[in-house]
């Protein structure tokens, strides 16, 4: 079934569902799968605490995703600066406010629902940076003046990021911007000035890190130098992961997790105590999945013929990609230690939320590749609307 694409709104409930990924949607269930089984095998053959709060959050994060993908893509385009601006508010808010635990202040109590605003930022600033390039000509894009203006977009967030400390998540928003700004058409030299000015602020940089950050650091460099202390995590992780040897221990007869030695199982070290039950083809097989779903996103990216919808789509699957680089880096000791997810596998409500958020957009890409798309959505009364060609 296809559509002209001259205007969404000619397209009914039913021909927008028909548009919908599906099975895109479909691997998504099959990874939210995969963690509950995890989380009921992490709380002893248990469905409280972690899986079932899991499964009733997917529920609710699919109807939003739903709801996303099937409103209208000018509308997000219209709103797209609200929407960073809202996020941003309760990143100050979290400054002002902010609930601690584990040392950190990234939690807001909103009443309601308590959230962590930096998973949100990391769509919403994807979604600004798309609203703001998608309104530049190549020529505009080339010039660094109009470069001001998003790298205040990127540093406002990140600053406050730091703050809490959180500085897995600034790093991952700071590289998904990266990513924007390339696809937009950045020249190769302004990415050459910003990376020589943060490699020459690395000795000022380490001076501001907090002691645990500067310890993870030391501890990744040199793990077996406290095995009992900063580099009991990492040690233990790579000891579950060798003694799953090939096809692993079996479904609930991990050691190291079962027998509590496997810190932090149910969120950065899940894929650790798969790899230990399920061995490397058990890992091997979540990675296909990851690769199957990241796939889906850049062919849907290259389906989409308006510049928004497309780095939009790019950007949020760039996202999700580092979220799984890093994780699986990190519980492997490639990289330091930094508190990031594995998506939609790891436990927690916020990470979920912002995952299923971007896919939402990612599908709502999808549903309006073929609609014209002015520069200010909704809002634009003009003809003149940028459409990409292939």
């Amino acid at each position: 079934m296809t559509f002209d694409g001259s205007d969404s709104s000619s397209m009914t409930i039913g021909q927008k569902l028909w548009q919908v990924n599906w099975s895109l949607i479909f691997f998504l269930c099959i990874l939210v799968g995969i963690g509950s089984a995890m989380l009921y095998s992490a709380a002893d053959a248990n469905w409280s605490p972690w899986a079932e709060r899991q499964l009733i959050r997917f529920g609710s994060s699919l109807l939003i995703l739903l709801i996303i993908a099937l409103t209208d893509i000018r509308f997000w385009l219209s709103y797209a600066y609200t929407i960073y601006l809202l996020v941003f508010g309760l990143l100050i808010g979290v400054e002002v406010m902010g609930i601690i635990g584990m040392g950190a202040q990234r939690w807001i109590n909103l009443g309601f629902v308590q959230m962590q605003p930096s998973e949100i930022m990391k769509v919403a600033l994807v979604l600004a940076l798309a609203r703001y390039f998608h309104g530049l000509s190549q020529i505009d894009i080339r010039r660094p003046t109009f470069l001001i203006i998003p790298l205040i977009m990127v540093l406002a967030p990140v600053f406050l990021l730091l703050r809490q400390p959180d500085l897995g998540t600034a790093i991952m928003l700071t590289m998904t911007a990266g990513v924007i700004f390339f696809l937009a058409g950045v020249r190769a030299w302004h990415f050459g000035l910003v990376i020589g000015g943060m490699i020459a602020a690395l000795p000022i940089g380490w001076t501001m890190l907090h002691d645990y950050q500067k310890n993870r650091i030391l501890t990744f460099l040199n793990p077996e130098n406290d095995p009992l202390g900063a580099g009991y995590h990492i040690m233990q992780s790579k000891i579950a992961l060798g003694s799953g040897g090939l096809l692993g221990k079996g479904y609930l007869g991990g050691t190291q997790s079962q027998l509590n030695f496997l810190p932090e199982k149910q969120t950065d070290f899940i894929f650790t105590m798969l790899a230990e039950e399920f061995g490397m083809i058990g890992g091997l097989l979540l990675l296909l999945i990851y690769v199957i779903i990241i796939i889906y996103g850049f062919v849907i990216a290259l389906r989409v013929r308006n510049q928004f919808g497309r780095l939009l789509a790019l950007g949020l699957i760039g996202n999700f990609f580092l979220y799984i680089f890093i994780n699986i880096a990190m519980v492997m000791g490639l990289l330091p230690i930094v508190g990031i997810p594995l998506p939609l596998v790891s436990y927690g409500g916020t990470a979920m939320l912002s995952i299923m958020i971007g896919f939402g957009f990612i599908i709502c890409a999808n549903v309006h590749r073929e609609v014209r798309v002015g520069r200010y959505g909704l809002n634009d009364g003009s003809d003149g609307r940028r459409i990409l060609k292939g």
